[in-house]
Parts: structure tokens; sequence; C-alpha cells
């Protein structure tokens, strides 16, 4: 039986792992040049945030990094160098965003890791996200095994509690960032099922069931634009980014409705690329090292 090329990559993505060079993208010699150099993209963003019913100002960064990643454990290796199979390379995003509501701060993340040689299906195989507020915190992981995704959520909230769930296999949302990096042709378009951002999950206490999305991507004077649209949940996401190769997040756009009973409203929170450096960040941790976040306006 022959599988359509999104059951083909997914198939091959599950069972054999690497194995399947017709349905890969392979890094090409700028991707090894610009991602195997031992450093990380680190990003800053200027964010103006929509929470209940009103703009807040903060920061957002991005930190992209290539790492060895365990196919069994779904963690970064310690010894890669006698993983064998087991070892398999991932592009890692750390997605973080800090703002303050009235007198308490929030401090959000998300990181994603999605395999280097990712076929045209659905592709990440961990995702976890955490929130941390002073009325408590949260935390969300996803793993793909054994054709499923196996997620684990723990929240202060007692309607949400602590559970086990599993969810069918299909576009995370969330791993739209990655996929952007490492080849923004494998973008799907069209009407298609997609699991929404984990974060965006947090902030409006919604499940993690898949919904219909609607996608498409345009492109004008180098920039190109993915736009996502869930009409059952009154929500855009829109991403633009470089055509260009290293495909650089410009800025993002969230539209969606914030607040509760008369000041609810329909608001975006933006998102605009600041300054961008590359950085072994994990080795930059002496005092003389804070001048860095000054550099990224992180101060």
């Amino acid at each position: 039986m022959k599988l359509n090329p999104v059951a083909a990559a997914l198939a091959c993505l599950i069972v054999l792992g690497t194995e399947c060079p017709d349905q890969l993208t392979l890094p090409s010699d700028d991707f090894g040049s610009y991602w195997y150099q031992g450093q990380a993209e680190i990003t800053s963003y200027r964010l103006q945030q929509a929470r209940y019913g009103e703009m807040r100002e903060g920061r957002a960064v991005l930190v992209f990094v290539t790492e060895d990643f365990s196919r069994a454990k779904h963690v970064k290796l310690d010894d890669f160098e006698n993983a064998g199979a087991d070892r398999q390379t991932v592009l890692k995003l750390n997605l973080t965003k800090k703002f303050t509501t009235g007198i308490y701060p929030y401090s959000l993340m998300t990181s994603v890791f999605m395999p280097v040689e990712s076929g045209a299906g659905p592709a990440a195989v961990k995702v976890t996200t955490s929130a941390q507020e002073w009325c408590g915190h949260t935390f969300l992981q996803l793993n793909l095994r054994d054709g499923r995704y196996i997620g684990s959520g723990f929240s202060y909230f007692e309607s949400e509690g602590d559970r086990e769930f599993s969810l069918p296999v299909t576009y995370l949302e969330d791993e739209i960032w990655t996929r952007i990096r490492l080849n923004p042709e494998s973008l799907p378009t069209g009407d298609f099922q997609m699991i929404p951002g984990t974060l965006f999950q947090r902030l409006r206490h919604v499940d993690e069931s898949p919904e219909t999305v609607s996608a498409d991507r345009s492109s004008d004077g180098g920039t190109a634009t993915y736009r996502l649209a869930y009409p059952s949940l009154e929500r855009t996401l829109t991403i633009k980014f470089d055509e260009t190769f290293p495909h650089g997040i410009l800025e993002w756009s969230e539209t969606e409705w914030s607040g509760h009973g008369d000041n609810r409203r329909e608001m975006t929170t933006t998102a605009v690329r600041d300054t961008t450096i590359m950085s072994d960040y994990w080795n930059r941790n002496r005092l003389e090292d804070e001048s860095l976040r000054a550099v990224l306006g992180l101060e």
C-alpha cells in the first residue's frame, strides 16, 4: 500500500527513526555551518501581551540550538559519543515570555524538540511548557511515543489538577517555529487538524484537543508570512520570517479574545524582533557576562 506524503513521513518517523532519506529534509552545507558551530541563536523581542483585557509590555526571547537527543528517553544525551542508534540531532527551541499584570509578574516558557531530519508530517518529538505567577505554577509535557502524543499535566487549579492523557498524532502549533527554521517549504497549508499552542492553552484554560485550522503562506519583498486561523477558538497566529536562510523569525502576532465580562475584547499580542546574537550561553555564567543581557535589551 502506498502512503500519502504526510502518512509516509509519519510512519518513517515513528517506525524507522531517520532511515528514510526519501522523506527527509537533510541539512545543507549552509545549515551545518550555521547550526553546528557550537553556539545558540538568541533573539530578543519587544512584547506587547494582551492579558485580562489590557495590554502589557514585556520581553520575549527565542533560543534555537542543536542538541544530541535520546530517542528512547527524550532528554539531552550526556554521553552522545557512545549513544549509538539512540542518538539523534534535534533543533531545540526555548521560547520565553516575561510580563507583569498589575503587582505580579508572569514567566512563561515552552521548549520544543524537533529532529533535524524531519519529514513533511508531524515531527516534534517532545514539547514542554511551564508558567509561573504569584497564584502558582503549571507544567505540561507531550512526548511522541508509539504513534500517540502522551501527555502529563500539573496545575494548581482544581479543574486542571494532575493528569495523564493521550492525543492523536497531528501537527502541533508549537512545532511551527522550528519547522520554519528547518524548512519553511514543509509548512502545512489549507485546512487540517492542529493542537493549539501550549502557552495559549495555559492562558485560556482550554484543553489540548486538536482543532480545525486554516493555514496559508504568502511572500512580500523577502519576508514570508505564515498565518494560522482557528475558527472555533476565534484566534489567529501570524508569523513573519526571512525567506532566505537561516529564516530568522522577524515578528509574530496573536489575535484573540481577552478579559472577562465587560472587560472582554478582541486584542492582539505582538512580538517584534529587537536583537539577535550567537552565543554559547551555557558557558556565559560569570558576572562579566551579564553585559550580554544589556545587548539583548533584557535589563
